[in-house]
C-alpha cells in the first residue's frame, strides 16, 4: 500500500522563535572546536568535536576555499571560468559535478539545469543589478542553454559554444559531502553549515539528536519548524525569500525555471530536502522548487530515497512519511530512517 504525504497547517503563533543545539549537561563530551569562514559567497559555520590537533578544522577549511576558488562563476582564474571561456575543462571536480548535474536533471525533467548562468545575468542576479529582460533577450539565449549543450566525456567536460555553466545549485552540496568524508575517515563527528546547507556528521557526542531549524520564509529571523536529525544527513533549504527583487509588488526570486528561462513564480515558499548526500539534495531543492509540491510527490513516489518540506504561501506545510511529527505547542519532525 502506498504511503501519502500527510498535511500540516502552521499557525504562526506557533513558529519557533529560534534554533539551537540540545545543552549538554554532565556528559563527557570531545573537545568541541568552532570556526566561521567567508567561501562560495557566503558564511559558513564548522563544529567539531574531538578535533583535538585542529588538523581536520585546517583540512575543511582549506578544502572548502580550494573549491570556492575552482568553482567560482565570477572569479577571473577559476577553473569554471576557463571551461566557460575555452569550451573544455578536464578537471575532475568539474568534471564529477557535470556527471551529478546531468543525472538530477534527467530525474526530475530537466528541473536542474547548470546552464542558466547567461540568463540569471540577464535578470541581474549575479550582478545585483536586477532587471526584467526583454522577451528577445530570453528568446536568443535560449540558444545558449540547455543541458543538452554538455558533452562528458570520461575525464572531460565540452561545451557548445556561448554555453556557461554554473554550479551555484550543487557546489555547496559538493563541498558538504567532501567533508562529510574527511570527518568520517578522522572518526570525529560534526555540524557543518555552508550557507544554508546544513550537513551532520556521525552522532551528536551527547547521544542526542541533531537539531536543525527550518526558516520561516515570512520572517528569516525565526525558524517555522525543527528537524530532529540522527547520524549523518544533509539538510538543504531552496526558497523565493533568499534571494530575490520586486517589481510591481511582483517578487522575483533567483530560481529560474528552465522552460521559461524566468524565475519561478507559484504558490511555493520554500523546498527543504534530507538525503544521505549533500550533492543529491542541494540539487534537489533546487529542483523541486522548480517543479512544484505535485510533481516533487510524484518524483518521492518514484525515489522514495530523501525526504522533503514544501511550505506554502499560505502558510501550510506538507511533508513526506518519512518524516513523524511530535505534536504539541512547537511541532518538531524527526527523520525516520
Amino acid at each position: 500500500m502506498k504511503k501519502r504525504l500527510f498535511f500540516l497547517l502552521l499557525s504562526l503563533a506557533l513558529l519557533l522563535s529560534g534554533c539551537r543545539l540540545l545543552p549538554e549537561v554532565n556528559v563527557a563530551t570531545p573537545a568541541q572546536s568552532d570556526t566561521a569562514i567567508w567561501a562560495m559567497d557566503t558564511r559558513m559555520e564548522l563544529r567539531l568535536y574531538g578535533d583535538s590537533t585542529g588538523a581536520v578544522m585546517t583540512d575543511l577549511t582549506g578544502q572548502i576555499n580550494a573549491l570556492d576558488q575552482a568553482l567560482s562563476v565570477t572569479s577571473a582564474s577559476s577553473a569554471l571560468t576557463s571551461l566557460n571561456e575555452t569550451g573544455r575543462s578536464e578537471d575532475v571536480r568539474i568534471v564529477s559535478l557535470v556527471s551529478a548535474a546531468q543525472k538530477i536533471s534527467a530525474l526530475t525533467d530537466g528541473a536542474l539545469d547548470i546552464t542558466l548562468y547567461p540568463v540569471s545575468r540577464a535578470w541581474g542576479f549575479t550582478t545585483q543589478t536586477y532587471q526584467i529582460p526583454e522577451t528577445e533577450a530570453l528568446d536568443a539565449l535560449r540558444e545558449l542553454v540547455g543541458m543538452d549543450k554538455i558533452t562528458l566525456g570520461e575525464e572531460s567536460v565540452c561545451l557548445a559554444e556561448g554555453t556557461k555553466l554554473d554550479f551555484g545549485a550543487l557546489a555547496k552540496g559538493y563541498a558538504a559531502d567532501l567533508c562529510r568524508r574527511r570527518v568520517e575517515d578522522a572518526e570525529l563527528s560534526a555540524l557543518l553549515s555552508l550557507g544554508g546547507n546544513i550537513q551532520t556528521v556521525g552522532s551528536k557526542p551527547d547521544g542526542s539528536a541533531w537539531v536543525i531549524g527550518v526558516q520561516d520564509p515570512d520572517d528569516m529571523e525565526h525558524f517555522a519548524l525543527t528537524l530532529n536529525i540522527t547520524g549523518s544527513k544533509a539538510v538543504v533549504t531552496s526558497g523565493d525569500y533568499q534571494r530575490y527583487f520586486m517589481e510591481d509588488d511582483v517578487r522575483y526570486c533567483h530560481i529560474i525555471d528552465p522552460k521559461t528561462l524566468a524565475p519561478v513564480r507559484g504558490t511555493l515558499r520554500s523546498v527543504t530536502v534530507i538525503a544521505d548526500s549533500g550533492l543529491t539534495a542541494d540539487g534537489l531543492s533546487t529542483a523541486l522548487f522548480v517543479m512544484g509540491r505535485a510533481a516533487g510527490e510524484a518524483l518521492w513516489r518514484q525515489r522514495g530515497d530523501f525526504e522533503a518540506i514544501w511550505m506554502e504561501a499560505d502558510g501550510s506545510v506538507w511533508v513526506t512519511p518519512g518524516l513523524t511529527v511530535t505534536p504539541g505547542e512547537r511541532p518538531v519532525y524527526t527523520v525516520a530512517r
